[in-house]
C-alpha cells in the first residue's frame, strides 16, 4: 500500500510541476547546438517508448489474473493511477521534445531579417 501511495504523490507532485511550468515558463534553451537538440528529441521518443513497455508489462503480467476479476472500484482506482502515470511519462516526453526543438533553432539574433 505505501507503494502505491508515493506513486500517486510522485504523479501527482509531476502533473502538478508540469501544468505550472506549462502556463507560466517558456522553455528557453540554455545553449544551441543542433546534436544535443537531436539527441534530447531522441530520448523524448525514447521515453515515450518506455510508457508503452510499462503498459505493456504490467497487462501482459497481470492478464493470467483475469479469470477473476477484481472489485470494479479497485480495478477502476489502478486503472486511473496507470493512466495518470502513462500521461505523466507523456508529458515528461513532450518537454524533453520542447527542449531538445528550443536546443537545436540557432539564436534570434543570428537570424536573417
Amino acid at each position: 500500500m505505501s507503494t502505491q501511495l508515493s506513486i500517486i504523490a510522485v504523479t501527482v507532485v509531476l502533473h502538478i510541476l508540469y501544468w505550472a511550468r506549462l502556463s507560466r515558463v517558456d522553455v528557453a534553451a540554455p545553449f544551441h547546438n543542433i546534436v544535443v537538440g537531436h539527441i534530447l528529441v531522441f530520448a523524448s521518443r525514447l521515453n515515450f517508448l518506455f510508457g508503452g513497455v510499462f503498459f505493456s508489462t504490467i497487462f501482459f503480467r497481470h492478464l493470467p489474473e483475469l479469470a477473476s476479476l477484481p472489485p470494479f472500484g479497485q480495478a477502476l482506482i489502478k486503472a486511473v493511477l496507470i493512466g495518470a502515470v502513462l500521461f505523466g511519462l507523456f508529458c515528461y516526453s513532450l518537454e524533453l521534445e520542447r527542449l531538445g526543438k528550443a536546443i537545436e533553432e540557432p539564436p534570434r539574433d543570428s537570424l536573417p531579417d
